[in-house]
């Protein structure tokens, strides 16, 4: 997963755990896409100073994620649900009604 989305998704699913600052630069770095020098211009703070804040809300964000598993599992239940869609797409037999039924088990499963 690219960089970028994969720090989206960190950080809409962990992102209330860090502190008001940090989803600050956070946001403005991931949402906005403002470079070091736009944040720390528009906060007073260092260029260094967001760099380091952006380091640490990446590993926060991760190591949340690498004990939860939320984005992990959101991902996994999304191609589920895109394969749902696909099958639906196509003329219904007993085979695609087949594949439908354990592809909705296995979302269920992982809720």
């Amino acid at each position: 997963m690219e960089d970028k989305i994969k720090s989206g998704y960190l950080y809409d699913f962990y992102g209330e755990l860090l502190t008001e600052h940090q989803r600050s630069v956070y946001e403005m770095s991931i949402n906005e896409d403002l470079s070091l020098s736009e944040i720390a211009d528009s906060l007073s703070i260092s260029r260094q100073a967001v760099h380091d804040i952006l380091k640490r809300c990446d590993k926060l964000l991760s190591d949340y994620e690498n004990r939860l598993h939320l984005v992990e599992k959101f991902m996994i239940i999304r191609e589920d649900v895109l394969r749902i869609n696909e099958l639906t797409e196509k003329e219904a037999d007993t085979d695609t009604l087949s594949q439908i039924a354990s592809i909705s088990k296995l979302i269920l499963e992982e809720l």
